[in-house]
């Protein structure tokens, strides 16, 4: 069931988002070469912490899932899309790696949810452009993405700009509602219809995340039962922001 946030509670997701912004904004700043996922993975839990707040994804199982996911952070590294366990068989960071950071937060009770990739050093022109097109596609599902609108609208603005790009887009994994819990409904797919789907109602509150890949769009689920990487080897981008729906311009909770 869809769910409608009071103004009071957008309020409270906004606060936290700020708090969100920062933490990852700090996070990524640590993104060097020969630097480990789980120092990453550390670092965010203690400036968690320091706000007082609670990482919303440490324990948290999904449906589906056969265990709790055992970090506060997501750090998905090259050809991982999403959910890569960074202190489970710890990465060192390369020169040329592109990293997904993806973190949900827990704060009044109400939760956020937001990703950015990175690059370590430097990039070929492919994973630079991949990481620029990524964000730009979230640009454009945000802008869609206002009261009166549908869901298949956002889908159709970010499938539209990145199919003739020659990207892949990840099929399965898609944004979905978020605030009272870390998955609510609606689901959010990263292509469709004009039109259709959920409408779109002020109050709503929902997290875009495209994730583009330099190749298929087919993945595959590692042996951790939590981390996808793309069926061919090819390296992906995610980006994604916790939005409210009102009935006019929506407003970026985790900007």
């Amino acid at each position: 069931m869809v769910t409608i946030k009071t103004p009071e509670e957008i309020d409270i997701l906004k606060e936290g988002g700020v708090r969100h912004a920062y933490i990852l904004t700090e996070v990524a700043k640590k993104i060097v070469a020969g630097i480990s996922t789980n120092e990453l993975e550390d670092f965010a839990r203690q400036l968690v912490k320091e706000k007082q707040d609670i990482p919303a994804f440490l324990n948290y199982t999904p449906r589906g899932a056969r265990r709790p996911y055992p970090s506060a952070l997501c750090v998905s590294v090259n050809n991982e899309i999403v959910h890569g366990i960074p202190n489970e068989n710890a990465l060192i960071l390369q020169e040329g790696d592109i990293v997904s950071l993806d973190l949900g937060l827990t704060h009044k009770g109400l939760i956020t949810d937001s990703a950015i990739t990175v690059g370590v050093g430097k990039l070929t022109p492919k994973n630079k452009k991949l990481i620029e097109h990524c964000r730009e596609a979230l640009a454009l599902g945000i802008k869609v993405a206002k009261g009166g609108n549908h869901i298949g609208d956002i889908g159709f603005a970010i499938e539209s700009f990145a199919r003739p790009l020659g990207y892949g887009i990840c099929s399965g994994l898609a944004g979905h509602g978020v605030g009272y819990k870390v998955h609510e409904d609606p689901f959010v797919p990263n292509e469709g219809r004009r039109g259709e789907g959920e409408l779109l109602r002020p109050g709503m509150v929902i997290a875009l995340e495209p994730m583009l890949t330099l190749g298929t769009d087919k993945i595959v689920l590692s042996d951790d039962g939590y981390t996808y990487k793309t069926a061919d080897g090819s390296n992906a981008a995610h980006f994604e922001h916790t939005i409210a729906i009102t009935d006019g311009e929506p407003v970026i909770l985790t900007k």
